[in-house]
């Protein structure tokens, strides 16, 4: 019988910085969602080869609060473990990033489950003194908090070294003095995890920075406080030496062991069109898994050698296939809540100003702020998987005012998208057009199209690769080109002045600038793999 294999990425699309348990047969990845809301997604397989996602832990604005939040800032690398009969999320809320500012203004927070489904803790504070945190529960049943440490001195190496204090359960406190590990010397060094194996702690480590020159390291001690000693290898997985690899920037990764004692490594990759512009990576940082092996020497390696991750990995050949349902590509709104595989920004989905009562069948959103806006924006979304993909909608809008826009967009953050919207010129007409945010410059290229006799309008985007098109039809079969060919990368990472860290997605908004809370509904949303 062939031994089933893993294929990655094993969650396409935007889902970083996985963190990885077992709990009995189950096993569960929770990934990053930076400004995106709800946080923390979680992921369920009880084989390694097929997943689901299951939801969010965090839900409520007690626990996650993204006003104002920063374009990649929010929930960086959750640490998701399991002891004492419950689950333990360690997560961050980053204020902001990037943009030559010295300070995050880093809030760190724990809560608890005894569901992985929930109902997760409001949070507790933890510290701030730096991102990446990650709980270690030691066989004495005593708890750490590790974290990298973030200097924002002048004239100081901003990644400064990783930390270690205890954690109290019972005063929900950190205490004791905090402790210095492991310094690397001008080494970009983030992502700790500790992991205790025939006497030794083994610290991971995620280096280099989460873009092409990223990857995993190790060092261990036979005491908890150090002093750490570095592997003698000095990647267990990265792929800056090879742009050839289909799988580039590979690193930030979490162990599990299996039923009969087999390792794994989840860690995330991204998956470059091509070279030159075409190296841009529009699917954002995904997730992947790699069989791992123990050395004589006691040390963590590759199970197939090397340090460049594979994109089929043998699973587990004692778990028996556990499928899931594949989730539909078509979303007619005929449920009374959206599916896990939608998000928003900054903000939750509430009845409120995404209404899937007030017109059975459809989504009604109520026009929120501009797509620059960082507060209150009506824009719901889902991940793009595939680089070769068609979304369609169908919108039923009706504005009488230049600040009233809705349609479809492809969005990948404040400063880069591009949205096909309808919205009324200074005579009162319907018009259809384009609107482009491109590295924050603002454009309405084109004509726009009258259409007001249409009934309710089609809108679609197909992307191949680097080339999107919009287009809009007024019965869904008759179909007219909506601008010139768009560039697709610049909906990613590699693209803009800035840092960046999530992905493209497609989705559904509605602006009214001018305050009247003007709705718009939409009668589907379809995502299909071209």
């Amino acid at each position: 019988m062939a031994t089933p294999v893993i294929t990655n990425p094993v969650l396409p699309g935007f889902h970083p910085d996985p963190s990885f348990v077992r709990v009995g047969d189950d096993y569960y990845l929770a990934t990053s969602t930076f400004e995106w809301f709800p946080g923390v997604q979680l992921h369920h397989s009880r084989d390694l080869v097929h997943w689901r996602t299951l939801g969010h832990a965090l839900t409520r604005t007690s626990q996650l609060d993204l006003r104002g939040i920063a374009d990649s800032a929010g929930v960086w690398a959750p640490s998701l473990s399991y002891a004492d009969g419950k689950f333990w999320l360690i997560y961050t809320n980053i204020r902001n990033t990037g943009m030559g500012r010295p300070f995050k203004d880093i809030g760190i927070y724990l809560t608890t489950a005894e569901s992985i489904e929930g109902p997760w803790s409001d949070p507790v504070t933890l510290d701030s003194i730096g991102f990446d945190p990650s709980l270690f529960h030691d066989d004495d049943g005593r708890k750490y908090l590790l974290n990298m440490r973030w200097d924002f001195r002048k004239g100081r190496y901003r990644f400064a070294g990783i930390v270690l204090q205890e954690y109290d359960p019972v005063s929900e406190t950190l205490v004791g003095p905090r402790s210095e590990i492991l310094v690397k010397e001008n080494i970009l060094t983030e992502g700790p995890n500790l992991y205790k194996r025939d006497g030794w702690y083994y610290l991971m480590l995620a280096e280099g920075g989460t873009g092409w020159n990223h990857g995993i390291s190790m060092a261990r001690s036979r005491n908890l406080l150090g002093p750490y000693e570095l592997d003698p290898q000095p990647s267990v997985l990265t792929t800056r030496d090879d742009e050839s690899q289909p799988l580039q920037k590979a690193g930030h990764g979490e162990l599990v062991q299996t039923q009969s004692g087999e390792w794994y490594l989840a860690h995330l990759a991204s998956r470059p069109l091509g070279q030159g512009v075409d190296r841009r990576c529009i699917l954002g940082r995904e997730t992947c898994l790699q069989k791992v092996t123990w050395s004589e020497d006691g040390w963590l390696r590759l199970a197939h050698g090397g340090h460049h991750p594979l994109v089929e990995v043998p699973a587990p050949p004692e778990l028996p296939a556990t499928p899931w349902p594949a989730v539909p590509a078509r979303e007619d709104f005929a449920d009374p809540a959206l599916g896990p595989e939608w998000s928003a920004l900054r903000r939750p989905i509430t009845d409120d100003w995404a209404s899937l009562s007030a017109r059975p069948g459809w989504l009604r959103l109520k026009g929120g702020d501009s797509l620059h806006s960082w507060f209150h924006q009506s824009l719901v979304a889902r991940r793009l998987e595939s680089t070769r993909c068609r979304i369609t909608t169908r919108l039923d809008f009706s504005p009488d005012h230049h600040t009233q826009m809705a349609g479809l967009v492809c969005y990948y953050d404040t400063r880069s998208h591009y949205y096909l919207r309808v919205t009324a010129d200074d005579h009162g007409r319907r018009i259809l057009g384009l609107v482009l945010t491109d590295d924050a410059t603002y454009d309405e290229p084109g004509d726009d199209l009258d259409v007001s006799d249409w009934p309710p309008v089609w809108l679609r985007a197909e992307i191949h690769d680097s080339a999107l098109q919009f287009s809009a039809s007024p019965d869904g079969e008759t179909w007219v080109k909506i601008g010139k060919i768009l560039d697709a990368t610049k909906l990613s990472d590699d693209y803009g002045n800035y840092l960046h860290f999530t992905g493209a997605f497609a989705g559904l908004c509605v602006q009214d600038l001018g305050g009247t809370h003007r709705t718009a509904d939409f009668d589907f949303f379809e995502m299909t793999p071209l």
